[in-house]
């Protein structure tokens, strides 16, 4: 398996137990419609949240949260109302971004509420 993919993977890992601590309801991971794919689902009080996680080695070339830009946003956005359509779910809804620098050295992780919101 390629280095990146196994980062990417150890991180999502790690995010969702950062999660599962701070008392979030995991729902699904790495949940598809079509091309599109949600890392993490959950709940948080009667909240849906909605998670990109990003993760890096490094910070060499900027936070791992700069590379949600507007194209992902819009992944994003269109995913989730495919699943609260497949779900019937009427739910506030809040996308989140958890950022994650890994290595041999370092293990940070950076949660941001409410990262983005649909235009």
């Amino acid at each position: 398996m390629p280095k990146h993919i196994e980062l990417g993977k150890k991180g999502e890992e790690l995010a969702r137990k950062f999660l599962e601590e701070k008392r979030y309801t995991i729902l699904e991971t790495n949940w598809r419609h079509e091309k599109d794919e949600i890392d993490i689902i959950a709940k948080d009080n009667d909240e849906l949240v909605v998670i990109e996680v990003k993760t890096r080695s490094t910070d060499f070339f900027g936070e791992p949260e700069d590379a949600v830009g507007q194209s992902k946003e819009a992944f994003l956005i269109r995913a989730t109302e495919a699943y609260l359509e497949e779900k019937k779910l009427d739910i506030d809804t809040r996308f989140d971004i958890i950022s994650i620098i890994l290595n041999d050295n370092q293990q940070e992780v950076t949660h941001i509420i409410d990262a983005f919101y649909p235009v």
